[in-house]
């Protein structure tokens, strides 16, 4: 059977827009959002899964093979929480997933709407919502600037801005989450020292979740298959091939109206597009503020 899994949508209070970023191999890569927004990548690989993307120039030997990807957790790392973030994409891969093709960066990102507040070390700040409550999104113990909490320190305390703490997001969201208003002292609260030496600060993005939900509203959806990638650790290659896979009803708006809905991405839900085609359900969706109808 050409399925598993199920998909569950939740209110994230903001109509949401997929960027996709795709860059050449060995240059600068800069992600954005606005000021009301931070990073939060969904996904990133790099390898190459189209003989034609960044091929000018590239002999068809290099281009060709088109069955290479692999994931690059260090985007997640680096820049998830962050309104804005340049990567050097040199040695970010952990390993050469496809040796004599070249090769490319893409990144699925989003922007989310998120508060951001900095406490310098051994210092405090508050984090407050006017209507709601807090949810932290991303926490960071370390320094990614030589400027945030720079102020009278000597500069080799400045120097490291790749600092990261791998569990700075569990003890503030220990603290913070659900309440209106929230003090971080980072006195007891900061976890290991990820870089010693270095003058750090925490980096906190948080959301005001709405005491009244909104409601969900589908924009597109499909459960089929558009590309070669998504959905393809393991399945052969037989089963990737049709990327031109779509159900005719898969627009049904099972969820329109809900706060949170869950959708098993079966047969029996959907009707099979594609038989043999290993098929995933892609949705695209909004939030409706409380109070607008559909």
């Amino acid at each position: 059977k050409m399925y598993h899994s199920n998909l569950k949508l939740f209110i994230m209070f903001s109509i949401v827009i997929v960027v996709v970023l795709t860059v050449i191999h060995y240059v600068l890569m800069f992600f954005f959002c606005s000021d009301t927004g931070v990073i939060s990548v969904q996904s990133a690989t790099c390898g190459r899964t189209s003989s034609q993307i960044c091929s000018i120039g590239r002999p068809p030997s290099e281009t060709s093979y088109t069955q290479c990807s692999i994931d690059v957790t260090a985007v997640f790392k680096r820049c998830n929480g962050l309104r804005e973030c340049e990567l050097n994409t040199q040695g970010l891969a952990p390993k050469d997933p496809c040796f004599g093709t070249y090769k490319y960066y893409t990144t699925n990102y989003i922007c989310i709407p998120a508060e951001t507040s900095v406490t310098c070390h051994g210092g405090y700040s508050y984090l407050k919502c006017e209507n709601g409550k807090i949810q932290i999104n991303t926490a960071n113990y370390g320094r990614t600037d030589k400027t945030t909490c720079s102020e009278g320190r000597p500069s080799e305390q400045l120097q490291n801005t790749n600092c990261y703490s791998p569990n700075a997001l569990a003890p503030v969201s220990k603290r913070c989450n659900g309440l209106r208003e929230c003090e971080l002292n980072t006195q007891g609260l900061a976890p290991k020292d990820p870089c010693f030496g270095t003058y750090k600060y925490y980096t906190t993005n948080y959301i005001c979740i709405p005491a009244e939900n909104g409601k969900i509203q589908i924009n597109t959806a499909n459960y089929g298959r558009t590309d070669k990638t998504t959905c393809s650790e393991g399945r052969p290659s037989e089963q990737l091939q049709n990327t031109n896979c779509y159900s005719p009803n898969a627009l049904a708006p099972v969820c329109n109206g809900l706060e949170s809905c869950e959708v098993f991405a079966t047969h029996t839900v959907f009707t099979d597009p594609c038989f043999g085609i290993y098929k995933y359900l892609a949705i695209s969706y909004f939030c409706l503020p409380p109070g607008v109808r559909e």
